[in-house]
């Protein structure tokens, strides 16, 4: 038995009988177990008990010992003045506190099954893919399940977004550019092509954006590639990257991307000159994708987009490759990028303005082909087959957020299983 368990039961009234009496022998009726409370103070407030002929209002504080009273100082603060009863699971001393104020001390212990108790103490010690692997029903999942995991995925994401507009001055455009480099620098260069992206002034990126030569030499170059060049188009870029810098008198900072544990169409080159054609193709890049309705007005933008010439023999610089041809973005590398980057965006510039936003963007997650990862391959294991990218990054949330951490008495499946 822990506190978090006890909280959940007395939340829900899993008890086998309600016929409470304290421990004086009086009986204890609940006439309202509270409001949970997740802040300081007391575990439930404004509570209602009636004891003795007596009604109290007031608040209820829960431990697994009552002696948890005295180890965790309640005596003298404040915020615990209003306490109309004490719930234990255990009765190991008597608080002399209580007694002298003739507040009600109630144990549990005789009131709580132990098949309960039993199921979280499995569900604890699971180390499967999700605790309750062995018990679960994709039945338990509850309707609208999806949809308000993404919701709240989002929710959490746009807080993020808002912390890092500010680093962007609210410049919407700037913080676009960011976002897309970390998604298209995948796991491996996520965080370092992001660290690229915002060691450059986006007003100095968007003048030189139609020429996508000065865009790929300042990627290239901040990426300390150009140092040594390999070839003529390497001096070209070489040759640009000084003029800019120059120019525009650059900071002397660079970033070095990796290129291990990746597959070549991955390469830290190939993803910056892919990059760098988006933008090249797409002046009004920010508007299109936050005015988009549907999804088919987005995909059009990255359709077209692919390295420059240069790449169609090789994926690194000065090496001719065996494998040739165009290097374009491929429909599931655009669906994480609308997934991680584009959406989430449009989520949070549109949330306060737009009360239909939620259900624009829900949509448009229904409308992306589910992703395929190890732990949606697990989920398929538990015959739970998403549809959509809704559903697949509905299910990765709540991995993440509950079924890793062992959330389990937070988790709407979690109750229900115990419940049942």
């Amino acid at each position: 038995m822990n506190e978090k368990l006890l909280q959940y039961l007395w939340n829900f009234k899993i008890f086998t009988s309600f016929d409470f009496k304290d421990m004086d022998g009086n009986e204890l009726e609940i006439l309202d177990f509270g409001r949970w409370n997740f802040n300081s103070g007391p575990d439930f407030l404004f509570g209602k008990i009636k004891t003795k002929g007596i009604i109290l209002a007031g608040n209820i504080e829960l431990h697994v010992k009552s002696s948890d009273w005295i180890f965790h100082k309640h005596s003298g603060n404040p915020e615990f003045d209003n306490i109309i009863a004490h719930v234990v699971f255990i009765n190991d001393v008597e608080i002399e506190e209580f007694k002298s104020k003739n507040i009600p001390t109630l144990e549990l212990k005789d009131y709580i099954d132990e098949e309960v108790l039993y199921k979280y103490e499995s569900l604890l010690q699971e180390t499967q893919f999700i605790p309750c692997k062995k018990i679960f029903d994709p039945k338990h999942l509850p309707v609208n399940f999806h949809e308000e995991n993404l919701l709240k995925k989002l929710d959490q994401k746009s807080t993020e977004i808002d912390e890092s507009l500010k680093l962007h001055q609210n410049n919407y455009e700037a913080l676009l550019f960011s976002q897309l480099a970390y998604a298209f620098g995948l796991k491996v260069n996520a965080l370092i092509f992001k660290q690229l992206a915002e060691s450059i002034d986006y007003n100095i990126f968007n003048k030189i954006r139609q020429n996508q030569t000065q865009v790929e030499a300042l990627l290239f170059g901040i990426c300390g590639w150009l140092e040594k060049p390999k070839d003529s188009q390497t001096q070209i870029w070489k040759r640009e990257f000084e003029f800019l810098k120059v120019k525009y008198k650059l900071p002397e900072f660079y970033v070095y991307p990796k290129f291990s544990k990746l597959r070549p169409p991955n390469f830290p080159t190939i993803r910056l000159s892919q990059l760098a054609s988006l933008y090249h193709q797409n002046q009004n890049l920010f508007s299109k994708l936050i005015t988009a309705k549907k999804i088919d007005e987005i995909y059009p933008l990255f359709n077209k987009v692919k390295a420059s010439e240069y790449w169609n023999t090789r994926f690194n610089f000065g090496k001719i490759s065996t494998l040739q041809g165009e290097k374009t973005l491929t429909k599931d590398f655009i669906d994480l990028i609308l997934i991680n980057a584009v959406l989430p965006l449009k989520y949070t510039y549109h949330k306060n303005t737009d009360e239909n936003i939620p259900d624009e963007i829900l949509t448009l997650y229904q409308n992306i082909s589910p992703e395929k990862n190890t732990v949606i391959e697990e989920w398929n294991t538990l015959k739970v087959k998403p549809k959509n990218a809704l559903e697949t990054q509905s299910l990765l949330f709540h991995y993440r957020n509950f079924c890793q951490k062992k959330e389990c008495l937070r988790c709407e499946v979690g109750v229900r299983l115990m419940n049942n």
